[in-house]
């Protein structure tokens, strides 16, 4: 049996409209590997098309296999 946990990670909007993550998810990473999370996927929805496709959040997925 597997336990999962869902980081969100907000989009900032740059000068030139380019979406960046306002924090250092590196490190989000890397914390829960140390805590014995895994790293199943990074999932970025689309909002619409009339703003480019662009997401303006991602989540972080991460598993741990439970007793």
């Amino acid at each position: 049996m597997y336990e999962y946990k869902f980081h969100r990670i907000n989009l900032q909007t740059s000068l030139l409209r380019s979406k960046k993550p306002g924090i250092d998810y590196h490190e989000i990473i890397r914390d829960h590997a140390r805590q014995g999370w895994r790293l199943v996927q990074i999932f970025a929805p689309t909002v619409s098309i009339m703003d480019g496709g662009t997401s303006e959040y991602f989540e972080l997925i991460f598993e741990k296999e439970t007793n």
